[in-house]
Parts: structure tokens; sequence; C-alpha cells
């Protein structure tokens, strides 16, 4: 029974209190001497709990596993599993309720997996801070943020205790999370994203000019542009963040490489749903080809023929290849399938003279007959609701720029003006 507390100051605590009982009680203190309530989760499923939780154990378990008691098991994949799914249900039903404002966990390896799957139950804008004894380990940080806004603060020494180093650990901990939650007018979904809302853009180093020119002249028509970085991660969570609805009124998706990316194991790779989210919404789309005709596999996986391959050195750690016609050919009639179920209007904008900064004329990497293969499979594949427009520019230059403003009013004014029909289709005529 979770005793009555002010929704708008109740942090959340994941934690195991069978090995952290005495760091929780201690970060529990600190983050209610901040004018905060707290809300504690037992994720522990073995030994004794070392303080009373507000949410026991059994209690996430039985959310996680319905119909069954907890009990001890050395199959702790599983357990951990079950713990994470009622845990999630939980915080999402108390999140609704309006009853929790942010959350915060601490532990090692397994742990904090356990507590960063539980944290991304909540929506983008709710304050999640994961206090990580091992956040810098190989293969482990990206699994943490996932894609959502989890911040992590490394605490670098295990958590053994009470001790003063820990304790100084904790004190900033409770401190950020404390802060982040009394942070004036901040942004969840409970908030009212007003009636022009947000407008969602894709953009690399690739087409960096072009995205500044777009933001700055859109912005000064009173759009707020949300930029989202194309490397596999941060335009993967642009989809979801598209599919939880409400805020975002168009999208510009300068560089959509991550579907090609996807099909042939790229280091940008962006899940199986890219390039699916605004078509599913009926949000308008303006596409842009920035690196379409390129990839970045892992140098680690390179087949025989990338060695040959056309290519460009952007950083020591980073080589795009050119894709081959065949190559081209598929990520064309990929894309097509995807957009042919957009329930919404799309414009699909093809910069003739290279599809990247680099790729201009004179430079190895260009090659504008191939490119043609991919416009030319596009064109056949595409329904009669997808507009393709050619412009005569590199992808980054300013008349590229103007093509999409271009684009994105006459997309924006024609759905106003259809809200606006609708709108008066449903005023009943007045009777005399």
């Amino acid at each position: 029974m979770i005793k009555a507390k002010d929704g708008d100051m109740t942090i959340v605590i994941l934690c195991t209190l069978d090995t952290k009982g005495v760091e929780t009680a201690y970060l529990k203190k600190q983050i209610e001497a901040r004018g905060c309530d707290t809300l504690v989760f037992d994720l522990g499923t073995r030994g004794k709990a070392g303080i009373v939780a507000d949410i026991t154990r059994d209690e996430i378990f039985k959310l996680g596993n319905p119909g069954e008691t907890l009990i001890a098991s050395e199959n702790r994949v599983r357990l951990g599993e079950i713990m994470t799914t009622g845990a999630a249900n939980k915080i999402k039903e108390l999140y609704k309720e309006g009853k929790i404002k942010g959350v915060i966990g601490i532990g090692g390896a397994t742990n904090s997996l356990m507590e960063t799957n539980i944290m991304r139950a909540l929506p983008f804008g709710v304050p999640k801070l994961m206090v990580c004894s091992v956040a810098a380990s190989q293969g482990l940080a990206s699994r943490y943020f996932g894609t959502s806004d989890i911040a992590i603060l490394h605490s670098v020494i295990d958590f053994t205790g009470t001790n003063e180093l820990i304790r100084d650990i904790l004190d900033r901990a409770a401190g950020s999370i404390a802060g982040m939650i009394k942070k004036i007018d901040g942004i969840g979904s409970d908030k009212n994203y007003g009636a022009k809302g947000f407008v969602a853009m894709t953009q690399l180093s690739l087409c960096e000019r072009t995205a500044n020119f777009v933001r700055i002249r859109l912005e000064a028509e009173g759009h707020q542009i949300i930029g989202f970085s194309a490397t596999g991660v941060a335009d993967k969570a642009m989809e979801e963040l598209i599919i939880e609805g409400g805020m975002f009124k168009a999208v510009i998706d300068l560089a959509p490489g991550g579907v090609g990316e996807e099909l042939f194991g790229g280091t940008r790779a962006a899940g199986k749903k890219r390039l699916e989210a605004a078509g599913e919404k009926g949000i308008p789309q303006i596409i842009a080809p920035c690196a379409v005709n390129l990839m970045t596999p892992p140098r680690s996986k390179y087949k025989p023929d990338y060695y040959e391959r056309k290519r460009y050195d952007l950083d020591s750690l980073r080589t795009f290849l050119r894709l081959n016609s065949e190559e081209l050919g598929s990520v064309a009639r990929v894309m097509a399938e995807k957009l042919n179920r957009a329930r919404g209007p799309v414009k699909f904008l093809i910069p003739m003279r290279g599809w990247a900064s680099f790729d201009t004329e004179g430079t190895a990497i260009f090659e504008p007959e191939k490119d043609t293969i991919f416009v030319e499979e596009f064109k056949r594949l595409a329904d009669k609701h997808i507009e393709v427009i050619e412009v005569n520019a590199n992808i980054d230059e300013p008349a590229f720029g103007e093509a999409i403003i271009k684009a994105f009013n006459e997309l924006i004014n024609q759905r106003n003006w259809e809200e606006d029909i609708d709108d008066t289709s449903k005023i009943q005529p007045a009777r005399c």
C-alpha cells in the first residue's frame, strides 16, 4: 500500500534491498532532505531486505508473473525478466496516475541493466538517473542508454556500504535527481506541446549546412525544430517518439541512411522500423537522401570487395563506402515500400549533384550515374501520393535548403487547409 505523497515531488528509487539496503537508506534520506518524497522499489530476489520497501519484491514479482509466488531460483535471467516487467508495469501505472515525477537507480552491471530497462517505460522528459559503478564497461553503456533520455552517473567505485566516498556520490546523485524534477516548465507526456507542435529533423555532419539553414529559417517562421543525429540511435529514438504521438506535426528526414545500413549491417543501422513511424501516424514527411548511397560497415566485418570500393574517410573511426548498383536498387525498393504505406503526404527531394557535402564533382566518391539507379527504381515503385522532386544542387548547398523549406511550407499549409475544412464541416448550419 502506497502512503499518500505529493506526486509533483515524488521520486522512485530502484534498488535491490538484499544487497543495497544501507546505500538505499542513505540515498532516500538525502533525497527527502532536499524536499522530495520517495517510493522505494525492491528488485531483490534472494536475501532479506535491508529496509522496508514501499513497493515490495513480492508485489513486483506478481505484476511480472501473475498468479505465481516469488521463490528463489537459480535461473537469474528469468527472475530478472519477471522483476523488470513487473516494475515497469508498476512505474507506468504510477506515472499515469500522477503519483511520481522521476526515477533514480543504483547498482552494478546486472542491476543497471534491469533498472534502465524499467526507466525506459517512462516517456521522454521524465527525469531518469542511473548511478552505475560500471557505466564505462565495454559493450554495456549503449545498453543502459538505449534510445531513452537516461542520465548516467558513473560512480567508479562499487556500492559497499556508506563510506565517505560512497556518501559523496549519493549526495551528488540525490542533488541531481531532485534538481531535475524541480526544473521549471519541464517537458513530459503530461505537457501541452501547443497547437503548432514540433518538427522532427534528422541530420548528419554530411548535410550540416543544409540542416542549419533549414532550422534557422523555419524557427524564424515560428516552428520549433528538434534535431536527431542519424547515427543509428537518435534517429531510432525519433521513430519511437513519433509513435508515442502528439509531439510532432511533421518530419524533415534529411538523413534516412539508417534504412540501408540496417540492410547491410552498417554502424548507422537504425532498426527495422526506420522510416515508418511518421507514415503510420499520418504526419507530413519531407525526405532527402543524405548518405543513402553510402554505408559504414564495421572494419572487422569487411567483405573482400569492400577494400576495392570507393571510399571517404570522415575521421580515424568512420569510413564511408559507396554502395554498388545492386545495393542501391535494394535500398530504393525498401524505402519505396515503407513510404508507400504512409497515411500522410510525402515529398522526396533528390539533389542531383551529390548526396553528401563531400560527394561533389571531382571527388572519387562522386558517381551521379549510379545514384540514378536508386532514383529510377524508387520512382518506378513509389505510389502517386509520393512526390519526387529533383533539385539541381548538392544536398549541402543553400539551393537545396531552399527547396526543403518550400516543400515543407507546401505540406504544412496543405495540412492546415485540410484541417480547417474538416473543422468547418463539423459546424452545424444555423436554424432560422
